[in-house]
């Protein structure tokens, strides 16, 4: 059976390590999927351009592409950005979008996993508060599902879990910090909900300097990297038929 190539679309950033995890991130991809053509497009500061990408898969005479947004929640980006660069595309290429990464139980593997190796160990769970410290949004709907992802994470044994933003939202991570403290955990770790290095990761660092623990960002965690193949294999899956059609 013929697949479609794999387009991961990455936000971009002007800050070198956000497309050098991007493409470790890919890297790991293609090694869970020998034989799979993926490739990275940036909607803005590095190239390939999304654009670019698509028009050279047009100009080799591909056909079939599922574009998978490296994204964590349904925001400005998925619903109005990439929807749009998508539509610019060559006539000749059938595109399908994917759901972002989020939310997902893979997910909360990973920011697990990334705590651990910030030195926690699973003992300490009952113990432990935690920030889910996110980028931040405008968008409701994905503030929402930030404090919907903390209250899941908190029911899997942490003393307590908070949201926090670096941008457009609150409380930020140092408030999240103090309220932990105050809380009586007795220690505090600050868990990146971010995907790759950048101006917002470095705000939430910042906001992380009173906790016991920071965690790295998810970056190319394998578990990041077999939630995009579970994406991609849902996205180019057939059409459910219509009844009666």
């Amino acid at each position: 059976m013929h697949r479609p190539v794999l387009l991961i679309i990455a936000h971009g950033s002007r800050d070198p390590r956000h497309a050098a995890t991007v493409h470790a991130l890919v890297e790991r991809v293609r090694s869970l999927r020998p034989g799979l053509r993926v490739e990275t497009g940036f909607l803005d500061f590095n190239v390939p351009s999304v654009n670019g990408v698509l028009e050279s898969l047009a100009a080799e005479g591909m056909g079939d592409v599922v574009a998978l947004p490296l994204l964590l929640t349904r925001a400005f980006h998925a619903k109005a950005d990439i929807p749009a660069v998508l539509r610019d595309a060559p006539a000749r290429l059938r595109i399908r979008q994917a759901d972002v990464l989020g939310p997902s139980p893979l997910l909360l593997s990973a920011l697990e996993r990334r705590l651990y190796e910030a030195g926690l160990t699973p003992a300490d769970k009952s113990s432990t508060g935690v920030v889910l410290a996110s980028a931040g949004s405008s968008d409701p709907e994905a503030i929402a599902v930030i404090a919907d992802i903390a209250r899941e994470w908190w029911h899997t044994g942490w003393c307590a879990v908070r949201p926090a933003f670096a941008s457009a939202s609150l409380p930020r991570t140092e408030d999240a910090v103090r309220e932990l403290r105050a809380l009586g955990c007795e220690r505090v770790a600050v868990a990146p909900y971010v995907l790759a290095p950048g101006f917002l990761p470095d705000r939430i660092a910042r906001g992380a300097a009173g906790a016991d623990v920071l965690a790295g960002v998810l970056g190319p965690a394998p578990e990041v990297a077999r939630l995009l193949l579970e994406r991609y294999d849902a996205a180019r899956l057939p059409l459910p038929a219509v009844l009666g059609a």
